[in-house]
């Protein structure tokens, strides 16, 4: 009897052990997951390659964006790079990989949608719910579906993706720089001497006009655009009116509370992300979440003024 009774305990303690996810069903570590799946190879000689296996076989937790053979097979030929050239670029691969590892383990039902996720390399990527599924927004503003998550180790979680992602290469000042919409801001900002500031360290939340959005506050104001670019004190208080500190992508925007600007004064949003600006003004926020390294823009219809 007495043994029978011992069985039980086992058998119900594996039971529950295995209903947790968390026994000896589960890999030891993220890197034997990668190592078990031939979808990984690529990745695992990349991991060997930057000598990572180590660091990645640790407590952890960590979770892995892991990108397919097939990931890497289009981000070669995106690159123009032989598999040889990549894996002997060390530096390079080791802030490839480590942008896709998040420092803590997080399971399909606590992706953070919307919000910036920032990963071991230092970078964010965000991810989005779409009709196609979990979509990842890299620092280029390239994307990525998941196409399957919660692979589970017992030093972490792994989701598999379909696109290697990449840690953005541009600033706030190069971004609107290589966007062709915004050729005025661009040289309203070197005009106001900003673009030191807006390629610091940030990170900056700007709100973008276009040159349309321009065009209209030139004929508003019954000024050229000249006359504008050449008033640098006034272009200066109506440019940093346009910048936030810190990074607020839209799913963090706050809805009908005074946000403040690095002019000094601050606007509001409302739900359907209309602006209302000092004056009274509206503009709209037209695209969203334009990723860069030291923040992020979103792009809006109308100039915005301060008091």
């Amino acid at each position: 009897m007495l043994n029978w009774i011992r069985a039980a305990l086992v058998a119900g303690t594996v039971s529950l052990l295995a209903a947790c996810g968390g026994g000896d069903d589960d890999p030891a570590t993220v890197v034997d997951v990668a190592r078990s799946d031939a979808r990984f190879s690529v990745l695992v000689e990349a991991v060997g390659a930057a000598g990572l296996a180590d660091t990645l076989s640790g407590p952890g937790p960590f979770t892995v964006f892991a990108p397919t053979d097939d990931a890497f097979a289009a981000l070669l030929d995106e690159l123009n790079l032989t598999k040889e050239q990549l894996l002997a670029d060390r530096d390079l691969l080791t802030a490839v990989l480590t942008y896709h590892v998040v420092p803590e383990r997080v399971e399909r039902a606590g992706v953070p949608l919307g919000q910036p996720v920032t990963t071991v390399q230092g970078g964010i990527f965000k991810v989005d719910s779409t009709s196609a599924g979990l979509v990842v927004t890299d620092g280029r503003n390239r994307t990525a579906t998941i196409t399957q998550t919660d692979l589970r180790a017992d030093n972490g979680v792994v989701h598999v993706i379909d696109r290697v992602i990449l840690p953005a290469d541009r600033n706030i000042v190069a971004t609107a720089q290589s966007l062709p919409q915004f050729g005025i801001l661009v040289q309203a900002v070197v005009a106001a001497g900003l673009v030191d500031a807006l390629s610091g360290d940030g990170p900056f939340t700007v709100f973008a006009p276009t040159d349309d959005a321009f065009a209209a506050l030139l004929a508003e104001l019954g000024v050229t655009q000249a006359q504008l670019l050449a008033d640098t004190a006034l272009l200066t208080r109506v440019l940093t009116y346009h910048v936030v500190d810190g990074l607020v992508l839209k799913a963090g925007v706050p809805v009908g509370t005074a946000i403040a600007t690095l002019e000094g004064g601050s606007f509001t949003v409302d739900a359907t992300l209309a602006i209302t600006d000092a004056n009274g003004r509206t503009a709209g926020i037209v695209a969203t979440d334009v990723l860069t390294s030291n923040g992020v823009i979103h792009v809006i219809d109308r100039v915005i003024l301060p008091e």
